[in-house]
């Protein structure tokens, strides 16, 4: 849910001495280094970033680009989101479905005219996308931005929709301090072939679910589903010992027991004699 629907629920529930664990929004970065596979690192993000209609959490709607690999960058995604079969989702070969309801539709069709609005290249327009046979159907096509900035909500908020936009950078460092700078920490990932800048982002980022070569780091069920920042709200987080702990109440017992010998040196406050053990 939202950030400000899981803070209200957090604090009442805490309130009442209640334990919360409240999953709220993403804004998802993914890093591209120039010494990516690019090609590789692309056709991945494609699915982080389209699949499910980028209705997830764990989406990937941002991608901070070296400068210097930017360009080609974008003409890989540009090419793969074009070749993205939008239809019904209960066709089988469907890579791209409706969104979940016509307002819904609206508000990501809302946010492409924001983007339009505060400058940003738009690469690739999904708003009129209409799929044949369903012409009624809740449709937002594969959408780009490029050269989307700090100052652009569209790239700091949650959209929730099949909207990728592409920020440039001049390098690593600038990359993972734009990245942190987010209000939001839910996952993160870095495409690279660097040994070094894998273990220094996996080390540096802010995100609880951090991807190498992966587009979407979300954890099997025995790890924790670990949101950071404005992105969870709790004690302890979903999934494994976290989520085990979270129902669980734990209680101690301290015991003792006495030989016959023992129960005969008790008086009342004082011990008297030596117990062999």
């Amino acid at each position: 849910g939202s950030t400000k629907v899981g803070k209200h629920i957090y604090s009442l529930a805490a309130a009442h001495g209640k334990r919360v664990q409240a999953q709220t929004e993403a804004k998802n970065h993914g890093l591209v280094l120039a010494d990516a596979s690019l090609e590789r690192a692309d056709a991945g993000i494609i699915n982080s970033s389209f699949g499910c209609a980028g209705m997830r959490c764990m989406a990937l709607p941002v991608c901070v680009v070296e400068e210097e690999i930017s360009n080609e960058f974008v003409g890989y995604i540009e090419k793969f989101a074009r070749q993205r079969i939008v239809g019904c989702a209960y066709d089988p070969k469907t890579e791209l479905g409706p969104v979940v309801s016509a307002e819904h539709q609206e508000f990501v069709k809302s946010w492409i005219d924001k983007g339009v609005e505060e400058g940003a290249d738009l690469i690739l327009d999904g708003r009129n996308l209409v799929v044949p046979g369903f012409e009624k159907g809740f449709f937002v096509g594969p959408t780009i931005f490029d050269h989307v900035t700090e100052d652009m909500s569209i790239g700091r908020e949650e959209i929730f929709g099949p909207v990728l936009c592409i920020k440039r950078v001049r390098d690593f460092e600038e990359g993972i301090t734009l990245m942190n700078n987010s209000r939001f920490a839910n996952g993160s990932c870095i495409f690279t072939e660097s040994g070094y800048y894998a273990r220094e982002f996996a080390r540096r980022t802010h995100a609880g679910m951090v991807g190498i070569n992966v587009g979407i780091p979300v954890p099997v069920s025995f790890f924790p589903f670990s949101g950071h920042k404005e992105s969870f709200f709790g004690e302890s987080h979903v999934f494994g010992f976290d989520g085990i702990h979270f129902f669980t109440e734990t209680k101690c017992v301290t015991s003792r027991w006495f030989t016959e010998a023992e129960k005969k040196q008790i008086k009342v406050g004082t011990w008297e004699g030596t117990v062999n053990r």
